[in-house]
């Protein structure tokens, strides 16, 4: 026996702290990562780092899928994890005709302890009973879960009914949405999870959209609607219904005014409380999408840094991403948000390099995208979280850096690099953290793609995007978004497009450099936007935690002093808008070599508002918080 105990324990250290036992496919793009007695690991300078993988104590599958059930007189939520305590605030939601159904939290909380509550239901009964749930047997409950540490791990939603018998037992309900994506003049797709199987339909006027199948995943086509025409819409499931709004997208190169806004980096902030929802600030990104509802905005895109990311297990990640989704639904249920990847979109595989404690992190470690990327990769896990426009570029595969034709080396652009059009505007969305190792210095042993680098496929499919909007008349402005900027101000000199002038910065493939270090790849970039495009009106940058505007003329510094490779010139103006104030920590302006060419910088959190009106485009910038101008600019 104890033998076969210590078996058992080899088995679980495998598993558990150095990956998995059953070995895995490396893709060939990678380089020194391999087996040694069944551990996965990085071989480098003649040493073995094998593979951790550290526990996740909030976890998607623990905490959104708790089991719920209950007696006569109360709720029970049980998230089957010991080590999970603390309490839970919980109160009664009105979705009877209120445009932001919210819960209205009870005055006294619950306990949480070793993963399960008990929520007295008939507390909520009498004077409390605001939605009459004593009459009909149906309970909308929202709650929040908040640990022992006082903080915020999950903000969500569930539903019960009474049986014949009067006990209380999970109904079917909304997790997630609904949420109006890839809008269009004519209809849009409608996504919402339940938390069960079940057939829905969406209903609008006389028209019935449904699901071909029972599923917990709904996405739902919505065609044949007029142009710029707003629609009441009806979500049925099971016995229930939710109601909502949605208003189709202008006819294609309409000149009639709209605005639309845009921010990212709402990861967890200092200050307690909603400032940190297990890695969301949702006490600023609140504030931004009501704001931006109240200045009726047509659509949202946030540039990436959702939350704080970096996340081993994608259990984990997917916790993170519902806590950002369910912060912006009240926005999401009536209008599109369009989200890309930042850098702490990360998920990665981890392998020990030194311990680190006194140390940074990431100084201990050595980090590269997750794999197999079908199922574990960073992008993988981003794509299965949101519905986006998918675009025709698929992956790196095929680029001539491919070490192989045969496997997938790469993980997909699916739903992170994508385009979409409203009126007379084009947005080219696109991914400056694809194939992101987080530990540079190791990229040369490993392989991977560094932060900000914009690899060959995904250029050549910019160019072609660009040049196919350029040849469109009927559209006036081109936007183009990526979350690293090209021109780094606050906290990110030591990397975005600049890693300090250090053009040596650049992916491996396979264990080989590409041609292009990050310079000579950002003016590759500058020189398309600024130079091949009549239409483009400014880049939209996020991961410095501040609002600044610069505009580079031929006349602003943008090279190391030592440059000896060929300079960009430029034939008109190129203006970069960062608004990574969503709720990050902040950084403050730096010494840059471009600094005298910053227009506005601002620390405080900003919404940027672009009201387009024909051929102009006026930006309005407004501190969510406080309502504060920050300022206001005809950028065209």
């Amino acid at each position: 026996m104890k033998t076969l105990h210590k078996l058992l324990l080899l088995l679980f250290l495998s598993i558990g702290i150095f990956g998995q036992a059953q070995k895995i496919k490396i893709p060939k793009s990678y380089s020194n990562i391999k087996y040694k007695k069944g551990i996965l690991g990085v071989e480098q300078d003649d040493k073995f780092y094998p593979e951790i993988n550290p526990p996740a104590l909030y976890t998607y599958s623990k905490i959104v899928g708790a089991k719920i059930s209950g007696t006569k007189k109360a709720i029970i939520i049980d998230f089957n994890d010991e080590k999970i305590n603390g309490i839970i605030n919980y109160g009664l939601i009105n979705a009877d005709h209120v445009k932001y159904p919210l819960p209205v939290f009870f005055k006294k909380p619950v306990k949480l302890i070793s993963g399960k509550a008990t929520i007295p239901i008939t507390k909520l009964s009498g004077k409390y009973d605001f939605i009459n749930w004593e009459k009909t047997g149906k309970v909308r409950l929202g709650y929040r879960l908040i640990n022992e540490k006082g903080q915020i791990i999950y903000d969500g939603h569930i539903a019960v009914k009474r049986n014949k018998k009067g006990v209380f037992e999970e109904a079917i309900y909304l997790i997630e949405g609904p949420y109006i994506n890839q809008l269009s003049e004519n209809g849009a797709v409608i996504s919402f999870k339940t938390n069960k199987n079940v057939l829905a339909q969406i209903q609008i006027e006389d028209q019935v959209y449904s699901d071909v199948v029972p599923t917990k995943n709904h996405k739902i086509s919505i065609t044949g609607l007029k142009p710029q025409t707003t629609y009441d819409y009806t979500v049925n499931y099971e016995d229930d219904a939710d109601h909502y709004q949605l208003t189709t997208a202008p006819k294609k190169g309409c000149r009639s005014p709209f605005t639309f806004a845009y921010a990212s980096d709402s990861r967890a902030g200092a200050g307690g409380g909603e400032r940190n929802l297990l890695g969301v600030n949702a006490y600023v990104l609140k504030k931004m999408m009501q704001f931006a509802a109240y200045k009726n905005a047509a659509f949202f895109q946030f540039t990436g840094d959702l939350m704080s990311g970096y996340n081993v297990s994608n259990d984990k990640q997917n916790l993170e991403l519902i806590n950002w989704k369910h912060v912006v639904e009240n926005y999401w249920h009536y209008s599109p948000v369009y989200v890309t990847m930042g850098n702490h979109e990360s998920v990665q595989r981890i392998f020990k390099k030194t311990d680190y404690k006194g140390h940074s992190f990431f100084l201990g470690h050595i980090f590269v995208d997750k794999f197999p990327f079908t199922e574990y990769s960073a992008e993988t896990t981003f794509a299965e979280n949101f519905t986006l426009p998918v675009s025709e570029l698929k992956s790196e595969d095929g680029s001539i850096y491919d070490p192989s034709a045969k496997s997938i080396d790469f993980p997909s652009y699916k739903e992170s690099v994508y385009d979409y059009t409203y009126a007379n505007m084009a947005m080219i969305v696109m991914n400056s953290n694809y194939w992101y190792a987080s530990s540079t210095t190791d990229i040369p042993t490993t392989s991977g793609n560094v932060h900000g680098y914009i690899m060959d496929n995904q250029l050549a499919w910019l160019k072609k995007t660009l040049a196919k909007y350029e040849a469109d008349k009927d559209i006036d402005h081109i936007f183009v978004t990526f979350h690293t900027p090209a021109f780094p101000n606050a906290g990110h000199m030591g990397d975005d497009m600049w890693y300090n002038g250090n053009n040596d910065v650049r992916p491996y493939i396979a264990g080989k450099p590409v041609e292009k270090g990050i310079i000579e790849r950002r003016d590759e970039i500058l020189d398309l936007l600024a130079n091949k495009s009549q239409k483009f009106v400014a880049l939209l940058c996020g991961d410095e935690h501040n609002y600044s505007r610069i505009t580079i003329t031929n006349d602003t510094p943008i090279y190391p002093k030592n440059w000896s490779g060929k300079k960009l010139k430029f034939k008109k103006p190129f203006v970069q808008i960062t608004n990574g104030s969503a709720g990050a920590p902040y950084y403050s302006l730096e010494n840059t070599p471009w600094r005298n060419f910053v227009d506005k910088f601002s620390t405080l959190h900003a919404l940027m508002l672009f009201h387009i009106n024909g051929q102009h485009v006026d930006m309005e910038v407004i501190n969510p918080d406080t309502f504060e101008t920050i300022e206001n600019v005809r950028l065209r």
